[in-house]
């Protein structure tokens, strides 16, 4: 999945979790964690991968729930530990949301594989003849169904962040009017 469709589905699930649990829209500063921690696990695996070349794929280390759990698990503690709790489980939504809705096309019979989310218990196979470019991943996606509903998913996200009131907007016209 690309960024739009990661960010499009954390928020779906963390604005149906902050109305359930409050009745109440997000508030400014989850809504940003949740962005981070939606592009978290590629944040930390492309350039290691694509790069640096050090972890086999660029789904590995930080989309394997053997990393994101604890990780979500200890980010959730420091904040609660500040009384800032929400934060924690922002990120947690973002980062454990990206991470499995990589795994969907397996479900769906598509090419790829859900063993990125226990690795390194379970193999990846590593890149055959280097890193991909993502020009060649994005012309590889464009007839993709999975690729498509990136979009639907991010026409229904945008709708709700509008009905929620922009959460995590003012922060950064905030920061960016300083600048």
């Amino acid at each position: 999945m690309w960024p739009l469709g990661h960010v499009a589905v954390a928020y779906l699930c963390y604005t149906i979790a902050t109305r359930t649990r409050f009745d109440a829209p997000p508030a400014h500063i989850p809504a940003l964690l949740l962005v981070f921690g939606s592009q978290f696990p590629d944040l930390v695996d492309k350039p290691l991968a694509w790069y640096l070349g050090v972890i086999p794929t660029g789904r590995t280390l930080a989309h394997s729930l053997l990393v994101l759990v604890p990780l979500s698990v200890a980010v959730l503690a420091i904040s609660s530990h500040y009384d800032r709790g929400e934060y924690g489980i922002a990120f947690a939504i973002g980062a454990l949301s990206h991470s499995v809705v990589d795994a969907l096309p397996v479900l769906w019979g598509v090419d790829g594989s859900a063993d990125h989310l226990l690795w390194p218990i379970t193999p990846v196979e590593a890149y055959e003849s280097g890193a991909p470019s993502v020009i060649a991943l994005l012309q590889d996606s464009l007839g993709d169904p999975y690729f498509l509903a990136e979009f639907v998913l991010a026409a229904i996200a945008f709708t709700l962040w509008r009905r929620d009131g922009y959460p995590g907007l003012e922060p950064v016209w905030t920061a960016l009017e300083r600048v």
